[in-house]
């Protein structure tokens, strides 16, 4: 990720409905201010990219930057990560973009960090992130009942995980 992707990101994250879909509306994600993100973007420079990083994903037709992922919480001892992926032009969703971003983000993390697990979540009303995740061989693995509210609705939060030998028999 670099400074001159700061402008995606600022797009992006305050497009309510990527937002919606991304974050379940989560008031952290968006809307920022440019200053946020620049914020963001120097203190993300100044991390240790073994802890975590953000990563561009692009559509190779075109060469457009259409989103991100990214990978955080990683503890080398403990042997785990928390994954992420958002595709924030509109346009691309729905054709497998979010999928190939996230199976080279575990394909890197299990083959580079030896990693024991990787996890991540979303919400119950996102089922083509559940279909997404469930494909790649993530796992679900439990449900916070009732822990999104969006729209006056009430969705699960739900929790998967991926373990390296379940990715080593799927490869």
């Amino acid at each position: 990720m670099h400074s001159e992707d700061a402008k995606h990101h600022l797009r992006w994250r305050n497009d309510a409905e990527v937002v919606r879909w991304a974050t379940a509306g989560d008031p952290t994600f968006g809307p920022v201010t440019a200053e946020a993100i620049g914020l963001g973007f120097e203190t993300m420079l100044l991390l240790n990219p073994r802890e975590s990083a953000v990563f561009t994903v692009e559509d190779l037709a075109s060469g457009s930057v259409i989103g991100m992922a990214d990978y955080r919480d990683l503890d080398p001892y403990a042997g785990v990560a928390t994954l992420g992926v958002t595709i924030g032009e509109r346009e691309f969703w729905g054709r497998g973009h979010g999928s190939d971003a996230l199976r080279l983000l575990v394909d890197h993390l299990f083959g580079a960090f030896c990693l024991s697990r990787l996890e991540l979540d979303t919400w119950s009303g996102n089922e083509r992130a559940v279909r997404a995740f469930t494909r790649l061989g993530f796992r679900e693995e439990g449900r916070r009942r009732s822990a999104v509210l969006l729209d006056g609705k009430r969705y699960d939060r739900v929790l998967f995980g991926m373990l390296r030998e379940e990715w080593a028999n799927a490869a």
